[in-house]
C-alpha cells in the first residue's frame, strides 16, 4: 500500500513555484512563439509581471520585422516598470520610443518613460541628477502631448519635482552655514536664490544671508570688515524690503546696529 506524502505549505509552495518555472522553461524551449506569447499575455492581463516578462523576451526574436514587434516591446517594458524595476524599463522604454515613434502605444511609452525617473529620483539630501532627468521628461511629455490624461497628474509632479530642487539646494547652503564657512554660505544661498527665485525657503535663504555675511565680518580682519559690513547692510535692506513683517526682523536689526556702530567708529577714527 502506498503511503501519502503530506507537504506542508512552505514545501507545497515551493513545489509549486518549481512547477510553475519548469513550464516556463519547457515553454520557451517548445519553439513555438505563438503558443509563447500567448501564455505571456495570460500572465500579462494577470498582472504577473515577472513571468510575463520572461516569455515575452523569450518570443520577442521570432516577431522581429512583425506587427506584434512594438507590442511585444511595450508590454515587456511596462512589466518592468509594474515590477518596479524602473532603472530598465526606462531603457527598454527609450529605446521603443525611438523604434516605435508611430505605435499606437508610444503615448503611454513616454508617458511611462517619464514616470521611471520620477520614480528613481530621491529624497532632497542626496543628488538630484535624476530629479533633473525627471523634470525634463515630463515637461517634454506635457509639451508633446497637451491633451493627454496624464497633465493633472504631470504637473503636480512637476511641482513636488521642482520643490525637491528648492530643498536640496537649501539643504546645500545651509550645510555651509552650519558649520561655519560662512563665505562659502553666502555664496551658495545666493546661487539658490538666483536658480530658485520662488523657493518656499526664500524668507529663510535671505535671512541666511545676513546672518553669514554679518558673522563673516565679524570674523575677519580689520583690513576686511569695512567691505564687508557693508556687503552685510546691502543683504539687511533687501531683507527688510522684502520681509518686514518677519520673525527675523529684530534680529537682522541687531546685527545692522552693530554693523552701524563699527563703521560710525572706523570713520571716525580715520577722519
Amino acid at each position: 500500500m502506498k503511503k501519502l506524502v503530506k507537504y506542508t505549505l512552505p514545501a507545497l509552495a515551493l513545489a509549486m513555484t518549481f512547477s510553475a518555472c519548469s513550464g516556463i522553461s519547457n515553454l520557451l524551449k517548445s519553439g513555438q512563439p505563438d503558443k509563447i506569447y500567448a501564455k505571456a499575455m495570460e500572465f500579462y492581463n494577470l498582472g504577473k509581471w515577472q513571468k510575463a516578462s520572461t516569455l515575452f523576451e523569450g518570443c520577442q526574436h521570432y516577431y522581429s520585422g512583425s506587427t506584434k514587434e512594438d507590442s511585444i516591446s511595450f508590454f515587456n517594458a511596462r512589466c518592468k516598470f509594474k515590477s518596479r524595476d524602473y532603472d530598465t524599463a526606462s531603457g527598454l522604454f527609450d529605446e521603443f520610443r525611438r523604434k516605435f515613434g508611430r505605435s499606437p502605444f508610444i503615448e503611454d511609452a513616454e508617458g511611462m518613460y517619464a514616470l521611471c525617473f520620477y520614480y528613481m529620483s530621491p529624497g532632497p539630501t542626496r543628488d538630484q541628477t535624476m530629479t533633473g532627468k525627471a523634470i525634463i521628461s515630463i515637461n517634454e511629455f506635457m509639451s508633446r502631448y497637451p491633451e493627454s490624461r496624464r497633465i493633472e497628474q504631470f504637473e503636480k509632479i512637476n511641482r513636488e519635482l521642482t520643490e525637491r530642487l528648492h530643498d536640496k539646494a537649501y539643504i546645500n547652503a545651509y550645510t555651509y552655514y552650519k558649520i561655519g564657512r560662512y563665505k562659502s554660505a553666502i555664496t551658495a544661498l545666493k546661487n539658490a536664490l538666483k536658480d530658485y527665485p520662488e523657493s518656499k525657503h526664500r524668507e529663510e535663504i535671505m535671512f541666511l544671508i545676513v546672518d553669514a555675511s554679518y558673522r563673516y565680518a565679524s570674523n575677519s580682519i580689520d583690513s576686511k570688515q569695512t567691505d564687508r559690513y557693508l556687503a552685510m547692510l546691502d543683504s539687511y535692506l533687501s531683507f527688510k524690503e522684502e520681509f518686514p513683517q518677519s520673525e527675523h526682523i529684530k534680529a537682522v536689526e541687531k546685527m545692522a546696529d552693530h554693523a552701524h556702530d563699527y563703521l560710525d567708529k572706523n570713520n571716525k577714527d580715520n577722519i
